[in-house]
């Protein structure tokens, strides 16, 4: 069971809560934040040193550095799943074992690899949902754990969370440590 204290280390911003009905501006607020994530996630990292990097925002939770190296490679399966998604009739998507990518050796490298390439792909990334049509929105992938169906709206609201839910992680860190 986790306490609360652990529990608001985890979830420092909650878990992710779809909107009974997905308007134009949570669409709209969500891909600002996709834009702005990799610029916002350097400026709060650019002045960490390794020994704060290979710190854990939790116990038993992953490094700085593995949260940033997890956040490229969640974002680039994201982007797959959508690009899925809008060539294919509701994709069954690949799921990943994300807890084995984050100790895989790659994990280790300089954060600025994973920065760099978050800017990249956030930049085509909102290049495309900027450009997606209400149907296109509409359209579904399944996720194969309990084969759930998940919108491109809702998948766009979802990875919005997902950014400020890391940044949380290490911002909350470094205020913690006092760094």
């Amino acid at each position: 069971m986790i306490v609360d204290s652990e529990k608001n280390i985890r979830y420092p911003i909650g878990q992710f809560k779809r909107p009974d009905s997905i308007s134009e501006e949570h669409i709209n607020s969500w891909i600002g934040i996709l834009k702005n994530f990799p610029k916002q996630l350097n400026h709060l990292t650019n002045k960490l040193n390794n020994e704060q990097l290979n710190t854990a925002y939790r116990p038993q939770g992953w490094t700085i550095r593995q949260v940033i190296h997890h956040l490229a490679d969640s974002h680039f399966n994201s982007y797959i799943r959508f690009k899925w998604a809008l060539t294919e009739n509701e994709p069954v998507i690949k799921a990943y074992y994300e807890d084995r990518w984050a100790e895989l050796i790659d994990s280790n490298a300089p954060i600025q690899l994973s920065i760099n390439a978050l800017h990249s792909l956030h930049t085509k990334w909102v290049y495309l949902l900027k450009r997606l049509s209400p149907d296109e929105l509409q359209k579904k992938f399944i996720h194969p754990n309990g084969n759930s169906k998940v919108s491109l709206k809702e998948n766009i609201g979802i990875y919005a969370w997902h950014c400020e839910h890391h940044f949380a992680h290490i911002d909350n860190l470094i205020k913690r440590m006092n760094w």
